[in-house]
């Protein structure tokens, strides 16, 4: 049985656990025009322009660099770090809940993988206490290199002693899951809390009925 086999289980954190959006600080500084929010968070402080430093490159670099070549947005382009904090939203509720339920019922060893800024990940840690919880948290801006890189992942399995074929990765990237698929791990690409509970549920995990039917309620989604 799959469920024997299985012994660890691996999260992303953003868009998994923990909610983040840049619309938070900049649909008000684009005074509700998200066609217009939508064009500077494409163009200028554009999703890849991210991933560099969740790559380990420098913040301050990152700024400076981007503000010479749009300097009509320095102030904007300053106050997406300036005001990363305010970004961060809450954690999904119904996967924290199936995180919850692993941690304290169960014998399932649970680890991270994250696409993350070295510099601002300690500001999750201040805010998210539960991110306590998992045995270990590989940051990709700590390693310099990112998913979907198989890379990372093979730090992440050989740091932490993990048998792929007896772990699940958990991701809201399919691009991710699939490099992970690709070492050997069971992928589930996360879409939402009852999604992730009935994934590992035909993987051969068990989840006792209240928490199910808790899940299933959309207003319970995220919670501080």
């Amino acid at each position: 049985m799959v469920s024997k086999a299985i012994d660890t289980i691996v999260f992303d954190l953003g868009g998994v656990l923990i909610d983040w959006q840049p619309a938070y600080v900049f649909l008000k500084e684009f005074r509700g025009n998200q066609n217009k929010m939508n064009e500077f968070l494409d163009t200028i402080c554009a999703w890849e322009w991210n991933l560099n430093q969740d790559a380990g490159y420098p913040i301050a670099d990152a700024t400076r660099e981007r503000i010479a070549l749009y300097p009509e947005y320095e102030r904007l382009i300053k106050m997406y770090y300036g005001r990363w904090e305010e970004m961060l939203g809450r954690a999904h509720k119904d996967t924290l809940a199936i995180l919850s339920f692993l941690k304290h019922s169960t014998d399932y060893r649970l680890l991270a993988l994250t696409n993350w800024s070295h510099e601002t990940f300690p500001v999750a840690q201040k805010k998210f206490p539960w991110l306590e919880w998992f045995e270990g948290i590989v940051v990709s801006g700590q390693e310099r290199i990112r998913k979907p890189d198989p890379e990372i992942y093979i730090r992440l399995i050989e740091r932490y002693q993990i048998q792929a074929n007896r772990a699940v990765f958990i991701d809201d990237n399919q691009d991710n899951v699939r490099a992970a698929q690709a070492l050997g791990f069971h992928g589930i690409k996360f879409k939402d809390g009852h999604d992730l509970a009935q994934s590992l549920i035909q993987l051969g995990l068990n989840f006792p009925a209240e928490l199910i039917k808790q899940i299933q309620d959309p207003l319970q989604q995220l919670d501080l």
